[in-house]
């Protein structure tokens, strides 16, 4: 593998992990533990445009779950609380 991207060769695939986090992979090399291809391969410029287009939320799964998960409490709350009453002050 060239550090140089113009003499580099490599065919690469992009993988994906189990927090749909992407990456690419030399495809000579057995894939890493707890990574997936994902069907794309080619040159590197070729799969880094290739992720760059899907993408598109960088935080994690379980980080997009949870807030997904807090903003529907959040919802189901404001849906269940009945508005504070406010006192008069005289």
């Amino acid at each position: 593998m060239s550090w140089n991207d113009e003499d580099d060769k490599t065919t690469y695939t992009v993988v994906m992990n189990h927090e749909e986090q992407y990456s690419i992979w030399p495809v000579y090399r057995e894939l890493p533990l707890g990574w997936t291809a994902v069907g794309k391969s080619g040159g590197k410029a070729e799969c880094l445009e290739y992720i760059k287009e899907v993408w598109t939320d960088m935080r994690p799964l379980s980080l997009r779950q949870r807030m997904a998960a807090q903003e529907a409490d959040r919802k189901q709350g404001a849906a269940t609380t009945p508005a504070p009453v406010q006192e008069e002050v005289l």
